[in-house]
């Protein structure tokens, strides 16, 4: 991952609140094969024991999981607003272009669940999303008979994260005069520009 100092977060606290911010992931690994393979997924990310984790659940014999059962070691990939940033917004205009972006790469080992595990994930999961237990979409407002069949199909995973590396790249190296500019130019563009813009402003 691209480790530049000045591309760094003041606290450790500011890249697990950017994760949670970010929880739909890129989950990457090895086959027995030597073959990449990468699902997306949305994660819990938790603290326990003063150590990190992320939760989720994916789908029962697919090429991921066969993978990951095989082989538990996984990159969980957490992305970011990101935007091109042209040169002609810097004092000096002649001069290479860039992209600002935040990325996160947390590494560990999965650690599958059994069907209780995956019940309890299924809860907080939904609760979590939906925003309230009291959700008529909550998992325990469901049929628990609809629930038990439909897990069939899907297995919980927990990740410990045992390397935590992170990019955020947000134009801390130029003038003050500069970033300004390219702050106010991203506030008039998408709604990403205008999210990196305010991440900019608070950085």
């Amino acid at each position: 991952m691209y480790n530049i100092p000045y591309f760094k977060a003041n606290k450790q606290e500011d890249v697990i609140a950017f994760m949670k911010a970010h929880p739909f992931i890129v989950l990457c690994g090895v086959g027995n094969d030597g073959k990449p393979v990468a699902t997306h997924l949305p994660v819990l990310v938790e603290t326990k024991d003063e150590r990190l984790y992320l939760k989720a659940h994916m789908m029962r014999k697919q090429n991921h999981t066969i993978a990951f059962e095989a082989n538990p070691h996984a990159l969980a990939i957490f992305n970011g607003e990101h935007s091109y940033i042209s040169a002609q917004l810097y004092n000096q205009q002649d001069t290479a272009s860039t992209w600002n972006y935040a990325a996160v790469h947390a590494s560990g080992t999965i650690r599958f669940l059994d069907d209780e595990g995956l019940y309890e994930l299924l809860v907080n999961l939904t609760n979590h999303f939906e925003g309230s237990p009291h959700s008529p979409s909550s998992v325990k407002a469901m049929d628990e008979a609809y629930v038990r069949e439909h897990m069939k199909a899907v297995v919980a995973f927990e990740m410990e994260i045992t390397h935590l590396q992170h990019v955020f790249k947000l134009s801390q190296n130029k003038t003050e005069e500069e970033k300004e500019r390219i702050i106010q130019h991203l506030s008039e563009g998408d709604m990403d520009q205008q999210k990196l813009s305010q991440q900019m402003k608070h950085q």
